[in-house]
């Protein structure tokens, strides 16, 4: 059974920093396409960052150059680093991992919650 193993969200002070981390469990290919999204009160999930097999990455334009994703493709797992937090950015954070090759797949996890406070 696969399972995504989320890490790391907490209540932190404006201005603070946290480090979200997930890992995968239970498959055999890898994930060529890792990352997270968030769900903050009343608004819809979005993507926040997000990396590909390639490195190559992609964030939302409000958490450009104060969040940095990277991943581990040896422990399959993805980390999500978070500077200079802001009130807005408080919501459920949820990590997915998805395999756009042969066998694809796309799981995700159960969420872990961030809440910053001003």
């Amino acid at each position: 059974q696969v399972q995504l193993v989320e890490s790391g969200g907490g209540l932190v002070q404006a201005g603070g920093s946290l480090r979200l981390s997930c890992t995968i469990d239970g498959v055999v290919y890898s994930s060529n396409v890792m990352g997270w999204y968030r769900e903050a009160p009343g608004k819809e999930r979005e993507l926040v960052a997000e990396i590909r097999g390639d490195d190559s990455v992609q964030y939302a334009d409000h958490v450009k150059g104060r969040f940095t994703i990277s991943r581990d493709n040896t422990k399959y797992s993805v980390y999500l680093q978070m500077n200079r937090l802001e009130s807005d950015d408080t919501a459920v954070y949820t990590c997915n991992a998805a395999r756009t090759l042969i066998p694809p797949y796309n799981y995700w996890g159960q969420g872990t919650r961030v809440t910053v406070s001003s």
